[in-house]
């Protein structure tokens, strides 16, 4: 682990790398705060003995990046100004400690060693932690079928330097998404840098993504690393790649052909290993064919694609989503909140969340802020349109016809009310097609909830969910087979009932 000192003044450079060096410590120096960033974004470094007045940027400056990259480095001010505020000031912008010049060796020694262990440790603690972020699913949120297959695409993406092309809803997790890949892959210790290519305006994109040198244009009053320089080693996430011009879109091509960038007004060209992944909310195969995309471009980027599911097809998961932002809301906010009512979570799968996973996190927040628990209920929902129920109340059970062969007619105890539907089966149907053909009709009857359906079956409404996620997989298996492979499935069925039907 090494000291980056950052002082323009040599002679107290000198000195602090000379009192370093004997108490055991390596050290580098740099004299500018833009030699300091540069060094820093290459790694190694655990410690920064930071001037505030450099020759050119503020000392501010150059902890507020460190702060806003992420870098992970410990800060410790060295300053001639010893007034309350700065050092307040420093504190607030991310420094570790502060001292003033001129320093003690005794003191200078001891502060950064301890800022040495602090660093240690902190590695130390984010290390310890890794297991169990990737146990909570990558940083998501439910176990349904549609997100277990998202698990694992970006488990055997992550290994890949290839390119990811992310497509989804907005607010479904894309960027949620970029950062697993990272974090799972050989890059994880180097830099994750997210770009939204909607959010900066045009004339300023080529700059964010390539960088620029002073002069170039006005207001570029110093050289600037641009986004893909600082995600070399590590990962570049363009969102919105859609929203990218035809001419910038080929230079991002030229980039990722060649591996080099050149910033705006320079001639001069640089070698980057940075790995892209890219997401949009749009259908990119159509931009391409209305000539917003280069085509060549998107089979460029179109390597390893993740589609991600919108919420509303993502069964269970609303619930657990909801019961998870409910917590974490309710502690931030001092309420005291635990669940929700049975109506709640019927209004919670009835909605259609065409703001997907966003929508949600507000309209928790909504009701927490505005209610008082424990119980979450129905009305507290202000913040979405929900659909009210129109299905009859539920008997206490549904009436089954049964037609066996020879015919036999048979109803439950309890008649059913008007409208309510009946089911016809026959002896020598499987107990899993009875029960499929059961709890549809009783979902049917109870007007698509769930968790009515469980009341009225006496079971688990994670159950319920649990097999409609089985029977939707089954479904499609059996859509995909050929017609010979599926009237042959239907013949061996046949026989198998002939054979197990009583003699």
């Amino acid at each position: 682990m090494k000291v980056l000192i950052v002082e323009d003044a040599l002679s107290l450079a000198t000195i602090y790398e000379h009192q370093l060096s004997r108490a055991g410590m390596d050290t580098l120096h740099v004299e500018t705060g833009a030699e300091a960033l540069s060094r820093l974004r290459k790694g190694g470094i655990s410690v920064v003995l930071l001037d505030l007045q450099l020759p050119d940027m503020n000392g501010f400056e150059v902890l507020i990046t460190i702060r806003e990259e992420q870098l992970p480095v410990t800060v410790v001010v060295v300053t001639s100004s010893g007034s309350i505020k700065t050092a307040v000031e420093a504190m607030q912008a991310g420094a570790y400690d502060f001292v003033v010049k001129p320093v003690a060796e005794e003191r200078l020694v001891t502060t950064t060693r301890n800022a040495m262990e602090r660093e240690t440790l902190t590695e130390v603690v984010a290390e310890v932690r890794k297991p169990a972020r990737s146990k909570a699913n990558h940083g998501f949120i439910g176990s349904s079928l549609p997100m277990t297959a998202v698990y694992k695409m970006i488990e055997s993406v992550a290994r890949s330097n290839a390119s990811v092309f992310i497509t989804g809803e907005s607010g479904t997790g894309k960027e949620v998404c970029a950062e697993a890949i990272h974090r799972s892959s050989p890059r994880a210790k180097k830099p994750f840098i997210p770009l939204n290519c909607a959010a900066i305006p045009k004339d300023l994109i080529e700059s964010e993504i390539f960088g620029h040198v002073k002069g170039a244009f006005t207001g570029a009053t110093s050289d600037r690393e641009g986004a893909a320089a600082r995600a070399d080693g590590g990962t570049l996430f363009l969102d919105e790649i859609c929203e990218l011009e035809l001419s910038l879109q080929a230079k991002l091509l030229r980039f990722l052909q060649s591996g080099t960038v050149q910033k705006v007004g320079s001639d001069t060209l640089s070698k980057v290993d940075a790995r892209i992944v890219c997401a949009t909310n749009r259908d990119p195969l159509k931009e391409v064919e209305a000539g917003r995309f280069r085509e060549d471009l998107y089979y460029r980027l179109h390597v390893l694609p993740i589609s991600l599911p919108p919420l509303r097809a993502r069964g269970a998961d609303v619930i657990e989503l909801a019961q998870h932002f409910l917590t974490q809301f309710a502690a931030e906010e001092g309420k005291q909140f635990e669940g929700f009512s049975v109506e709640a979570e019927e209004a919670l799968m009835a909605h259609g969340w065409a703001g997907n996973v966003r929508e949600m996190q507000n309209t928790i927040r909504n009701l927490v802020v505005l209610n008082e628990g424990p119980i979450v209920e129905a009305e507290m929902l202000s913040a979405m349109q929900t659909r009210a129920p129109t299905a009859p109340p539920p008997p206490s059970a549904i009436p089954l016809n049964v037609s066996p062969s020879p015919a036999v007619s048979a109803i439950a105890d309890n008649p059913a009310p008007a409208g309510w539907p009946t089911i016809t089966v026959a002896l020598g149907q499987s107990f899993e097609t009875l029960e499929r053909q059961l709890i549809e009709a009783t979902i049917t009857a109870c007007g698509g909830s769930l968790p009515k359906t469980a009341r009225v079956l006496q079971v688990s409404p994670s159950t319920l969910y649990r097999k409609k996620e089985i029977w939707a997989a089954q479904d499609e298996t059996a859509t995909d087979l050929p017609d010979d492979q599926g009237a042959a499935n239907a013949d061996f069925a046949i026989d198998q009932m002939e054979e197990n039907a009583p003699s």
